[in-house]
């Protein structure tokens, strides 16, 4: 289930820095299927639960792509949302996500270049307290001056 705060456009002008957003999922079977189903990456870590109880994760996991698609997710719904463009992106996975774990997406805004509409958001993934993923992104943000 997801919980979300509002989606749409937040315009550069409006842009704070701190200002953040951000999205919760619970990552079920199914989401593993469609992500492995549409990335073409089945490896069994993912799939295959007697398999991947003999890897160092001692069982399955969720796609770490899966996971930071949570951010693109922020980012193109929320912040800046729709009219955003990805420029680019650093993660850093700092632990697994497990089928039932319910992610909690979060993205911040670290700096703003208003004569360039580039935005530098810094990212996090959650699992309860422990940061399953982080990094930071910039991206080209809307403007009302282009409308």
């Amino acid at each position: 289930m997801f919980d979300n705060l509002p989606r749409g456009t937040i315009c550069i002008e409006d842009m704070e820095i701190g200002m953040s957003r951000y999205v919760r999922k619970t990552i079920e079977d199914r989401d593993i299927a469609m992500f492995a189903e549409v990335s073409t990456d089945h490896n069994p870590v993912h799939m295959d639960e007697e398999y991947a109880q003999d890897t160092f994760f001692g069982g399955r996991i969720a796609h770490g792509m899966l996971t930071a698609s949570l951010i693109s997710a922020v980012i193109g719904e929320q912040l800046p949302g729709h009219g955003a463009i990805y420029m680019s992106q650093n993660l850093k996975f700092m632990a697994p996500v497990r089928p039932g774990d319910s992610v909690h997406a979060e993205v911040t805004v670290r700096d703003i270049d208003y004569g360039k509409r580039r935005v530098t958001l810094d990212c996090k993934c959650l699992v309860g307290d422990t940061v399953v993923l982080k990094g930071d992104a910039l991206v080209l943000a809307p403007s009302r001056k282009f409308d």
